[in-house]
């Protein structure tokens, strides 16, 4: 069987469940399975080995089940970046490498407001810390454009950190410190004095869907994704009511907090900022207009 013949069938199963987006996805299981760009599946309609069939009709069939494509891939990328990711760990999205954008923009700025150019020996005394970093893809993100700063990330879950550190591992990365507990209690615990629980910026993705609301997002999320990472109570805001307070304690004069937001939160979380004393706060739209990233400067 030819691969073109091989997107043929495999569009055809995938829609058959349903799938949305079927084309591209038949497409992008052949050509994963073989090795090959999409482009070349086209251009050369290679051949497909009977062991590489069994391999695609798998994922077929995995997929079939609404698993993420990413976690039958066990990879996605981020900012660059190869990140593993799989059952336990949220898969990162295009809004949260749009959160990295404005914190790496956010650090350039501190760099420049404070008057130095961004020399080595400058960014070696710049920390930063991300949030509920699950698979570290933010930390990562920071790192890899800062790699002589410092990056701390947090987790509540060991599953979450272990795919974290694995990705540290993987692209090489050597200034992250992955620690293991819910928001900044890691860092309260780590910190011999105050110089080592004060940071440049501070970043999270929490967990910001109404716990009601879960069991309607997609199968591919409500099913698959760890609740754990989705739940942000309620109303979706518990986890900003820990965060915006407790990081005035955590920031240096100037410091940047920078937070990923759901739809409609932004009015709510800009007056969490000002009730705890955030003077400088901006909001920044996603891809389709919506208010995704607050900006705080303390």
């Amino acid at each position: 069987m030819n691969s073109l013949e091989k997107v043929r069938q495999a569009r055809e199963f995938l829609e058959g469940s349903g799938i949305e987006d079927a084309d591209r996805e038949a497409e992008l299981i052949v050509a994963h399975c073989l090795g090959k760009e999409r482009l070349s599946i086209y251009r050369d309609n290679p051949p497909v080995p009977d062991t590489v069939i069994q391999e695609i009709d798998g994922f077929l069939r995995r997929r079939s089940g609404r698993e993420p494509l990413q976690y039958i891939f066990g990879h996605t990328e981020f900012h660059g970046i190869k990140i593993k990711v799989g059952q336990g760990v949220l898969i990162p999205r295009p809004e949260t490498e749009l959160l990295a954008e404005e914190a790496i923009k956010a650090v350039k700025r501190k760099a420049s407001v404070n008057g130095f150019t961004l020399h080595a020996s400058h960014l070696a005394r710049l920390r930063l810390l991300d949030l509920c970093t699950g698979s570290g893809c933010v930390a990562l993100a920071l790192a890899t454009e800062f790699p002589d700063a410092q990056v701390y990330g947090t987790d509540a879950s060991d599953e979450a950190i272990s795919y974290a550190r694995e990705n540290v591992r993987i692209n090489n990365i050597k200034n992250v410190i992955l620690l293991t507990g819910s928001l900044f209690e890691p860092i309260m615990e780590i910190s011999a004095d105050d110089s080592l629980s004060v940071f440049d910026l501070i970043t999270s993705n929490p967990p910001y869907i109404r716990s009601n609301d879960i069991q309607y997002l997609q199968p591919e999320i409500s099913k698959w994704e760890p609740a754990q990472a989705l739940d942000g109570g309620e109303d979706g805001l518990d986890y900003y009511r820990m965060i915006i307070p407790a990081a005035r304690n955590y920031l240096k004069k100037h410091g940047f907090l920078i937070l990923e937001i759901g739809i409609g939160q932004a009015d709510a979380v800009r007056g969490m900022a000002k009730a705890a004393g955030f003077s400088d706060i901006s909001a920044v739209k996603d891809y389709a207009g919506i208010e995704r990233i607050v900006v705080l400067e303390g």
